[in-house]
C-alpha cells in the first residue's frame, strides 16, 4: 500500500499542472540545432549570390556622340546646266595652281566684262587658230546663268579653251579677290604695263610662267576632248 500512495501523488501533481496550464515543453536539442545550420546555409547562400552578383560582367550600354567638325570648303551651289566641260577634283587643283600663278605674274583678266572684251578683240577665225588671247575659267555655281551664258558661245567663235571649275567662291580666292569671280582669263603675257623696278623680276616671271600657261592649255584642251567622247 505503501508503493501506491507516491504514485497517487504524482499523478495528481501531474493532473494540477495541466489544468493550470503550466506546463512546460521541453524543446528537443537536436531539433534546435537543426534549425540554426539550416538558417546558417541560407545566409550564405544569400551571401555567396550577392558576391557573385557583384563578380558578373555587367554590360554598360554607352550612347556615341556625334561631333559636328566645321570645315572652310568652299560653298559650291547648284552647277549651271552648261558647265561643260567641268574639271574634275584633280583637275581643278591645277587649274587653280594656274589662275594663282597668272595672279602673281599680272597675266590674269577678272569678270564679265574684262574678259568677254579680250574675246571681242581676239580674230574670229576657225578651229585651227592658235593664236587666241588667253584660256577662259568660268564658275559653274552662278546664279542667274544668263550672266556667263554667252562666254563659251563667244569662246567657240574665236577657238578660245575654256573650262568650267565648281565653285565662285574658290575661283576668287585663287584670283587674288574677296569676293567671288564669276569668270576670269588667263593671258600669256601680262596684262598692262610693268613697273620700272620689275624688269628683271618680269623677265624671269615669263620664263617661268610660259611652262604654266603651255600646260594649262594642253589641260583644258584635254578635258574638252574627254567631255566629247562622252556626249558622243
Amino acid at each position: 500500500m505503501a508503493s501506491t500512495k507516491p504514485e497517487k501523488k504524482e499523478k495528481k501533481d501531474k493532473k494540477r499542472s495541466d489544468e493550470a496550464g503550466v506546463g512546460k515543453v521541453k524543446k528537443d536539442k537536436k531539433d534546435k540545432k537543426e534549425k540554426k545550420e539550416k538558417l546558417k546555409s541560407a545566409v550564405t547562400a544569400s551571401l555567396e549570390d550577392q558576391e557573385q552578383a557583384a563578380d558578373a560582367p555587367v554590360s554598360v550600354i554607352v550612347e556615341e556622340k556625334t561631333t559636328k567638325i566645321t570645315t572652310t570648303a568652299p560653298i559650291v551651289g547648284a552647277l549651271v546646266p552648261f558647265a561643260r566641260p567641268l574639271a574634275d577634283e584633280k583637275a581643278t587643283k591645277k587649274v587653280m595652281k594656274s589662275v594663282r600663278k597668272a595672279a602673281k605674274n599680272k597675266t590674269l583678266k577678272r569678270g564679265v566684262k574684262e574678259v568677254v572684251k579680250a574675246l571681242r578683240k581676239s580674230p574670229a577665225t576657225g578651229p585651227g587658230n592658235t593664236a587666241f588671247p588667253g584660256v577662259v575659267v568660268l564658275a559653274g555655281d552662278i546664279s542667274p546663268m544668263d550672266v556667263i551664258s554667252h562666254i563659251p558661245v563667244l569662246c567657240e567663235d574665236v577657238n578660245v579653251p575654256y573650262i568650267f571649275v565648281a565653285s565662285r567662291a574658290e575661283l576668287g580666292a585663287a584670283g587674288s579677290t574677296k569676293r567671288p569671280t564669276s569668270v576670269v582669263m588667263v593671258t600669256e603675257k601680262r596684262v598692262g604695263a610693268a613697273k620700272k623696278g620689275d624688269k628683271i623680276d618680269e623677265e624671269e616671271g615669263e620664263e617661268d610662267f610660259a611652262d604654266v600657261y603651255k600646260d594649262l592649255v594642253k589641260l583644258v584642251e584635254k578635258e574638252s576632248k574627254a567631255q566629247l567622247k562622252l556626249l558622243v
